[in-house]
């Protein structure tokens, strides 16, 4: 094992002084944006790295946002851009988990892109995924109002995100121990990220929910579509033949219209598969990173196959892409295709059931963000890549300036009082793929430098804990499929007549602030580019 060079002095539990957090990382050997790393727990076993590798990515994204998905591709557009995200998904987890298994960092990809590429670099990309995660809570706060439209159609949607606001709020205010908080003081990155869902029993719950709910969808899914239902139907790939396998987006006739159908899809199923690889950021508190880690990664296909694939098959079997109530920029929108599929079939009362579960999901995401945002935005600001006010906090440790700021975007969820909450949801949704799409191009770029720093320095890859054959490929991959993604994320504003300034927006604004971001922190910092003879492969390694 390689010795690593000593960490910053641990802040004591529940000092919250900022000045001492100054001090700490001062004393730092590790000349860094991310030196204040003090000494971290390896507590997490492989059943908790398991947890947030499944049930962390299983939410709104393949519960209600297949539905204009299936919409606007077809049954077979949904399934072939869910495969074509999949296979990026995948790609990204073997870049990083290459890396990770190596160096398990605290800060996961984020410190890795500072080591191996720039410190600039990866200052834009703490930011981008900041944005990432910050965006996603007015996603899911608008999602819970549309998944509760489905009980309550006549009352105006503000009532429910106010609800689900205050609770979540309220959880993040009140519900988290002065212990789980402090972890986040010390340091504890995944404690600090994921404390919720690891030590939390309504968390821990709802994500167990999540993996039920949808193992026992794909279960009901098939037995509907075989004819097992209560009016003996059977189904099977009815809808494939009519309205078809594609939709002829915006009524363009011919291959270019399905083209284009598909290529919508790609936006939405990125936001389902968005956040896979921050399971990355468990490997600093993993009890052995060389074991858990590689099997978190080697297990991600049969996630993405299971539940993605095997998602997006069944819906496209179960409910035809003309179905009015898919659209979600209409006003009648409020259910998931699930239960669509379910209420077609004639099963009562199981759709609200299903719904319900749907919805918990939904809201507890929703607090879930506002913690990841509260507490991401406390460790820029530690790492000096935030204002210094962001630091501050309360004497049982709670990060109130953070958490202000977080509660605060969430309050943009109220667009729905003038729009529908499927239209809000939909922008929400876009931006926060477009920002996730960006952090998979990083990882792409991060893995590409760091096997010219093995080549350059003579490493050999054999000697790693975790290898992968398709690599450098995959990280190719990544960085060429996410630009063309990106490139083409809102190509129908270009349309002639169809100039949208809220699509422009939410799918171009993460892609403009990436560089400036970049731009700015290179001016002021005056980082450079890593040599990849300067690259550092022995610190933090295991």
């Amino acid at each position: 094992m390689i010795s690593s060079t000593p960490s910053a002095p641990r802040a004591p539990a529940g000092d919250t002084d900022a000045k001492c957090i100054e001090e700490a990382r001062a004393k730092s050997p590790v000349e860094s944006s991310y030196s204040f790393e003090p000494q971290l727990h390896r507590e997490l076993k492989e059943r908790h790295v398991t947890m947030i590798s499944i049930g962390g990515v299983i939410g709104t994204g393949l519960f209600l946002g297949t539905a204009s998905a299936l919409m606007e591709g077809g049954p077979l557009g949904l399934l072939l851009g869910y495969a074509f995200i999949g296979s990026m998904c995948y790609c990204v987890m073997v870049s990083v988990g290459e890396m990770i298994s190596l160096l398990p960092l605290a800060g996961g990809h984020i410190r890795l892109a500072e080591r191996f590429v720039d410190p600039a670099f990866s200052l834009a990309m703490g930011w981008n995924c900041w944005y990432s995660w910050t965006l996603t809570i007015p996603a899911e706060l608008a999602a819970a109002a549309t998944l509760i439209d489905f009980w309550q159609p006549g009352v105006d949607n503000a009532v429910w995100i106010t609800m689900c606001l205050i609770v979540a709020i309220g959880i993040n205010l009140f519900g988290v121990s002065m212990e789980k908080q402090s972890l986040c003081l010390r340091g504890s990155y995944v404690g600090c990220l994921f404390g919720d869902s690891l030590t939390s029993l309504p968390m821990s719950n709802t994500r167990s929910i999540k993996v039920i709910t949808i193992v026992g969808l794909l279960i009901l899914g098939i037995v509907l579509d075989l004819g097992g239902g209560p009016t003996h139907d059977r189904i099977g790939f009815r809808y494939w033949k009519e309205p078809g396998p594609f939709v002829q987006f915006d009524g363009i006739a011919g291959a270019k219209g399905r083209f284009l159908g598909f290529f919508r899809v790609l936006t939405q199923a990125a936001f389902s598969m968005i956040g896979t690889e921050v399971v990355a950021m468990a490997a600093a508190e993993a009890k052995d990173p060389r074991l858990t880690m590689p099997k978190a990664v080697r297990n991600v296909y049969i996630r993405i196959l299971l539940f993605y694939i095997g998602g997006v098959f069944v819906i496209g079997l179960l409910v035809p892409s003309n179905e009015p109530l898919l659209n979600l920029d209409s006003s009648n929108a409020s259910a998931s295709p699930f239960v669509i599929a379910i209420e077609k079939a004639g099963i009562k009362g199981l759709a609200s059931v299903i719904n319900a579960a749907l919805l918990t999901s939904a809201w507890s995401a929703a607090s879930s963000d506002i913690y990841l945002s509260s507490r991401g935005l406390y460790g820029l600001a530690l790492a000096g890549n935030a204002p210094k006010i962001f630091t501050l906090t309360s004497r049982s440790g709670l990060p109130y300036a953070s958490v202000a700021l977080s509660c605060a975007i969430g309050l943009l969820s109220y667009m729905v009082i003038n729009t529908s909450s499927g239209i809000v949801f939909t922008w929400f949704a876009d931006m926060t793929a477009t920002a996730g799409l960006l952090a998979w191009f990083c990882v792409g770029v991060t893995y590409l430098r760091f096997r010219k720093g093995l080549k350059a320095q003579g490493i050999d890859r054999s000697t790693l804990v975790y290898t992968s054959r398709i690599q450098p490929y995959a990280a190719w991959w990544v960085v060429g499929a996410s630009i063309v993604t990106l490139f083409f994320s809102g190509w129908e504003v270009f349309l002639r007549d169809s100039w949208s300034t809220s699509t422009f927006v939410t799918n171009y604004l993460p892609i403009m602030l990436f560089p400036v971001l970049f731009v700015i922190s290179k001016i002021l910092r005056g980082s450079s580019i890593v040599h990849p003879m300067e690259m550092d492969f022995k610190t933090g390694s295991v």
